[in-house]
């Protein structure tokens, strides 16, 4: 039935045009609703791909870009667990590592970024994300882990062997179940 209808529309269509053939306005008419709904999808479509990485322009670019390719596909390899069917439980799972590939991200920010605002902001979203991760795992009643300082420097130089002692977290009783 929307066969024919579309017809009937078509036929009208084309009926008001003053062509010196009567097939070139249907022909014209029929090129510009297949435009209209075929180019969406081909722009669409071309979107989906990815983008082919760009070439780095220096050993830091490179490096940069390297460091955080793997920590986003750590991140989104980790954000697919298995779920439990616990919610609370599985929400945290999937948090966790999202917090930490924002962790991982800010710490490589700070190893090659020059924009000391960029630099600060980095800082801020170790310590907030940190502090996120450590209040989820304990609404669940899990211990918070120890924490220690991003380290900053490109893996292939060692870390100077710096301890802190554990975050606390009190938990006002809002937040308590």
């Amino acid at each position: 039935m929307h066969q024919l209808q579309f017809r009937r529309v078509v036929a009208a269509l084309a009926g008001r045009c003053r062509w010196p053939r009567p097939g070139l306005g249907t022909a014209l008419i029929g090129a510009r609703i297949f435009v209209a709904f075929a180019l969406p999808s081909l722009v669409l479509a071309h979107e989906a791909h990815p983008v082919a990485p760009s070439v780095a322009h220096s050993a830091d670019e490179r490096a940069f870009l390297e460091e955080n390719d793997a920590a986003m596909t750590k991140m989104m390899n980790e954000m697919a667990a298995k779920p439990t069917g616990d919610i609370d439980r599985d929400f945290v799972a999937m948090m966790n590592p999202h917090h930490q590939g924002a962790i991982d991200m800010a710490v490589i920010e700070l190893r090659y970024g020059k924009n000391e605002q960029l630099r600060r902001i980095a800082q801020e979203i170790i310590v907030d994300q940190m502090q996120e991760i450590a209040a989820m795992k304990l609404a669940i009643g899990e211990p918070a882990t120890d924490t220690t300082p991003a380290p900053t420097q490109p893996p292939s130089v060692p870390a100077a062997n710096v301890h802190h002692q554990g975050m606390q977290m009190d938990m006002s009783a809002g937040m308590k179940k």
